[in-house]
Parts: C-alpha cells; structure tokens; sequence
C-alpha cells in the first residue's frame, strides 16, 4: 500500500514538475499570435457553458422595440464596436490583434441572433476571461445590458432608423 501511495505521489510530483519547467521554459504560448494549446478551446467552452448553464432561460426584462434597439446601437457603437465591428462588416486594428480573435457581431456568419438573449446579457455583463472581452457590469446600467443585448439579438432585422443610425456611425 505504501508503494502505491509513493507511486501516486511520485506521478504527481513529475506532473507539477513538468508543467513548472513548461511554464519558465517559455513554451507556454502568451503572445497573441501564438498557437492555442492543445484542448484550449474545449476546455475554455466546457467552462464557459457551466458558467452559464441557466442564462439561456433567462427571459429579457425589456421590449425589443425601436427606441430600446436605437439605444442598444449606440451603446454598442461606443463600447462595442472597436472589438466587434461596424455594420460594414470591417475588422479592426484591434480585433485584428486579439486572440481569441473577437467575433464580428454584425455580420450574418458570425452574429448571435440564433443565442438566448440570456446568454448574450451574461455574456456582456461578466465578460470573458483571458480573451479580451470586458464584462459591463460596473460600467452599463441593467437596462442598457439588456437593450444591448437586445439590439444584438435582433442584429440581422433591424428598424431603418437602427440600421441608419449604425451606418451613419460606421462612416467615421
């Protein structure tokens, strides 16, 4: 029995060990163009969705009507857009140089349209660690975190005087 405990002991002790020597080696990627590790993005999404594992049936205080979409296009014009791209569709200098590389929120392939609106909110509210995107909460009142993620939701059919608004923004 003291054998296997050794034994188990010893196979963990190599274990730290290894990840120590990984780590001040330099072999762990912190640039943001390096390569991803194996098992990143599952382990990051894994985490991500028993973190939220209830936001999707958390049910939009607000209506997604035009005046809370306008004011959703705006918040998302000041805080959001830098990151996440205009209505034209363009990536950034910063975006460009994340990683992981933030989607562009506004264009048909890579929208959240098809998310709960609970998800996208507890998205914008706690933000996503080691990837670039802040959480709001201490800087966005509770109905713009919703009239922003409103605006996001609906992204892909917007009023005139929303789309209007982010194109007039766009060209800037």
């Amino acid at each position: 029995m003291k054998n296997i405990f050794f034994g188990v002991a010893i196979g963990f002790g190599l274990v730290i060990l290894s990840g120590y020597l990984f780590l001040i080696s330099g072999g762990m990627p912190v640039a943001t163009k390096g390569p991803a590790l194996p098992f990143e993005r599952f382990i990051a999404k894994t985490a991500m969705h028993a973190a939220m594992k209830n936001a999707d049936r958390m049910p939009s205080p607000i209506n997604s009507d035009e005046a809370n979409l306008l004011s959703g296009a705006k918040i998302y014009i000041v805080n959001f857009a830098v990151c996440h791209g205009s209505s034209k569709g363009t990536e950034t200098s910063i975006a460009k140089g994340l990683f992981p590389r933030p989607p562009q929120l506004l264009t048909s392939d890579e929208s959240v349209a098809d998310d709960p609106v609970g998800h996208i909110y507890w998205k914008i509210r706690n933000g996503i660690r080691l990837t670039g995107m802040p959480g709001f909460v201490d800087t966005l009142t509770e109905t713009e975190l919703w009239q922003v993620s409103e605006f996001l939701l609906n992204a892909e059919k917007l009023p005139d005087s929303v789309k209007n608004e982010l194109n007039k923004n766009s060209e800037k």
